[in-house]
């Protein structure tokens, strides 16, 4: 049931090493920003891909969300391999995975204050 999961993970995943062992900070900021847009285009196409009439309007829809993901990685500075690369490596190592919870809240501007 499973096999076919919606949009929530990045662009196609290969079955090889990770490309980036030990990715740089200026590697995980890139990978960061794109890993919280990626994650808003899954979350926004989910239900679209749910709801679909059938597996040609799935796949159709499926294949939108895939491009606009392949854009944003690019557009962040990132292969496709490399996002895919940094996201294993920072699946397999806790202090990468706190690292990148440290740059996502500093991406994340604080209500409280103004940016000035």
């Amino acid at each position: 049931m499973a096999q076919n999961a919606p949009a929530a993970q990045a662009p196609t995943q290969s079955q090889m090493q990770p490309a980036v062992a030990t990715p740089s900070d200026a590697q995980l900021q890139k990978f960061t920003g794109a890993a919280q847009k990626v994650s808003g285009l899954a979350e926004t196409y989910r239900p679209r891909i749910e709801s679909a009439k059938d597996d040609a309007a799935r796949e159709k829809i499926f294949k939108e969300a895939d491009e606009k993901m392949v854009k944003v990685v690019n557009a962040d500075g990132l292969t496709v391999d490399e996002f895919n690369g940094i996201g294993q490596a920072v699946e397999q190592n806790p202090q990468l995975q706190q690292r990148v919870r440290e740059i996502a809240q500093s991406k994340t501007p604080a209500k409280a204050k103004s940016g000035g």
